[in-house]
């Protein structure tokens, strides 16, 4: 099928239909007639030269709502801007022309379809970067012309650098790294999709000390008073998976997909494979001893479930990192803990109690120390922390002491 297409285009701009009820846009790059072999013929014939490139982009067949309307315009605005962008190409590499590109593609919009095209579970991170962008746009009083068009020539490494300085003013512990190297993850689709041929991002860095754990922890006087604190209006699905991470180790992502198969009741302990490493590190595949008072927590299947049913029914991360805050101040604990908060509670318990940092780093899933060494610098605050609370006392022959 041709959309919009004058005869003389070249690409010319088409859609196939999928089984999913989308279309599926490409170019179609016509070379001339080129003379080949026809084997079943026997002889000498000319053929059509064509060939494909696959947009990996995405219309609604029939855009039944507001909503798939919308998206269908904006698609079929940036696949018509990529076309027009591929003929000015087209003859530039044929006929020697030399005509500056890709002026005409918004670049929010292009993001935009990005994302919805993102399938990788960084997907939030990814529109967290647009949505830091775009605000950091909005906060410049010499970017206001870009607030709602922005293209892609006018990303130049000066806005960049103000870029990053404004992540690292806005954003706390990895934040900034990360945010950065999403909005870069675009960037390059770009440039592998011809729109840049430069990165404005090339040797720009983000300054982060990896080393050094930012977020509080729990201690394990902190962790008796908030299990011994009973809210009756808790979600206890919430409370008992909290719970298990403290004494696990695992992420958010890792524990809402945790089923009674992961479990060996017999030898005590859990096996899992880390969502955010698996199929990309050797260290994927985490094993974690149970104490029995873990494993009572976990229970076992009900009548009406699998070995294959989730142990912990939770909602979103959002509602359950609030309904753990709420928890932590009723409790009386004035920290600012996260779900993630867990992960580093139990690093920094284990090498508190004198455990071997290549031990942690095992029960965490890191592949080396190096990740795992933060906790120790955080434990070293803790001690200094520890010895500062003690009394002071008159120094012995000082002036003060007689």
């Amino acid at each position: 099928m041709i959309i919009n297409n004058i005869s003389t285009d070249n690409p010319k701009l088409r859609a196939k239909a999928l089984s999913n009820g989308q279309l599926s846009l490409s170019l179609e790059y016509y070379y001339g007639t080129k003379t080949v072999y026809d084997a079943n013929l026997d002889k000498i014939v000319k053929r059509h030269d064509r060939q494909k490139e696959t947009l990996h982009l995405y219309l609604w067949q029939e855009p039944d709502t507001v909503e798939k309307r919308r998206h269908n315009k904006e698609i079929l605005g940036i696949a018509q801007q990529i076309r027009f962008d591929r003929s000015l190409q087209f003859l530039n590499d044929r006929k020697g022309f030399h005509i500056k590109l890709n002026q005409n593609i918004n670049f929010y919009d292009y993001f935009k379809n990005y994302l919805d095209n993102y399938t990788k579970k960084d997907v939030k991170m990814i529109k967290m970067a647009l949505a830091r962008f775009k605000d950091f746009i909005q906060s410049e009083p010499e970017y206001k012309p870009y607030i709602f068009n922005i293209t892609p020539d006018q990303l130049n490494r000066d806005m960049m650098k103000n870029f990053v300085e404004y992540l690292q003013k806005r954003s706390k512990g990895e934040g900034a790294k990360s945010c950065f190297q999403r909005f870069k993850k675009v960037i390059n689709h770009m440039i592998e999709h011809d729109i840049l041929t430069k990165s404005p991002c090339n040797g720009i860095t983000v300054r982060s000390d990896g080393q050094y754990l930012r977020k509080d922890v729990l201690s394990e006087d902190d962790i008796s008073k908030l299990i011994s604190f009973n809210d009756p209006n808790q979600n206890k699905e919430i409370r008992k998976a909290f719970i298990f991470c403290l004494f696990t180790g695992l992420r958010f992502c890792d524990v809402k997909d945790l089923t009674y198969a992961n479990i060996d009741y017999s030898n005590k302990f859990l096996k899992f494979d880390q969502s955010k490493t698996k199929g990309l590190s050797s260290a994927s595949g985490v094993f974690v001893p149970l104490k029995d008072e873990i494993l009572e927590l976990v229970g076992t299947p009900a009548k009406w479930e699998t070995r294959n049913s989730l142990i912990f029914k939770l909602p979103c991360h959002a509602t359950c990192s609030k309904s753990v805050n709420k928890w932590v101040k009723k409790a009386g604990i004035d920290k600012h803990i996260t779900w993630h908060c867990a992960r580093h509670s139990f690093a920094v318990n284990l090498l508190n109690r004198g455990n071997n940092i290549k031990t942690v780093a095992s029960l965490l899933g890191h592949s080396g120390l190096k990740h795992t060494e933060k906790y120790t610098r955080a434990i070293d605050s803790l001690k200094i922390s520890a010895v500062n609370s003690l009394q002071g006392f008159k120094t012995i022959g000082s002036p003060m002491a007689s």
